[in-house]
């Protein structure tokens, strides 16, 4: 383990640096720069509120705040968000990289780290305006950042694990690319984020938690729709498959690190 985190930390400044050239490169030449960061995933959430709020009138079951639905639908929508930059840009790390690859020496377990990186900075932007939305309504609770801080930590790894994995595959199999957005596309709709498990039928409603990312949704929206800690047990399958995932990555990272130049 020593000699993972090692070349990670003795390329600290790289890391940095990359971290800062990517929202540097990405906003400089437009007129609204970083305020762009803000408004697409506003437009999405707006929308979203807009079709199932007030012309679905959809309600969450049990719940009749006034603003349920929108905390509800605010807390799955960002760290969904969150989930699939991480994996989006994770799946072309390597192929975007690959002069640099070829050019200079460094450790390239250190790209997935830049891209956590990123995404996490991003996050942090929108998801302050979301604090914000809590605090004009009166729902927010500082504890509820502390119950976030676990879930999110178990987010991040199982988002990083599985984009390394993804990122090496894409190398060799470049098919791999496309078919992560159509697994995307279904993953959101099979995530309870603009619906709640509780409206589906039983033969549904027992096989949903399956995915790892409805778990950690789930999690996310007990904290901030009713302001208590959720039951981290209710995570330990997704700490498990984050484990693996993570063991069986880096081994296959150790595998074609050698051949991973050449095919690029």
């Amino acid at each position: 383990m020593l000699d993972l985190f090692k070349p990670i930390y003795s390329h600290r400044s790289f890391i940095w640096g990359s971290i800062k050239r990517d929202f540097q490169s990405r906003y400089q030449s437009s007129f609204l720069g970083a305020l762009w960061l803000i408004l697409q995933p506003l437009s999405m959430i707006a929308v979203y509120t807009l079709v199932f709020s007030n012309l679905m009138k959809a309600r969450l079951p049990g719940e009749l705040g006034e603003y349920a639905f929108s905390i509800y639908l605010c807390s799955g929508l960002l760290t969904w968000g969150l989930f699939s930059e991480v994996l989006l840009r994770s799946r072309s790390m390597f192929i975007e990289n690959s002069n640099l690859l070829k050019k200079q020496s460094f450790p390239r377990i250190c790209l997935p780290i830049i891209v956590s990186s990123i995404a996490v900075v991003n996050f942090a932007i929108i998801f302050s305006l979301f604090i914000f939305f809590l605090l004009i309504i009166g729902k927010f609770n500082v504890f509820s950042l502390m119950y976030m801080f676990p879930v999110l930590i178990l987010q991040l790894a199982f988002s990083a694990a599985l984009g390394l994995f993804i990122g090496l595959l894409n190398v060799f199999v470049r098919d791999v690319g496309q078919f992560i957005d159509v697994v995307l596309q279904l993953g959101f709709w099979a995530t309870p984020i603009v619906y709640s498990a509780e409206i589906l039928p039983v033969a549904f409603k027992e096989h949903i938690y399956i995915n790892p990312m409805a778990r950690i949704i789930h999690c996310y929206q007990e904290i901030f729709l009713h302001n208590k800690m959720p039951d981290y047990s209710f995570l330990t399958p997704v700490l498990i498959i984050t484990i693996g995932v993570g063991i069986f990555g880096y081994l296959f990272y150790l595998r074609c690190n050698k051949e991973l130049v050449d095919e690029l």
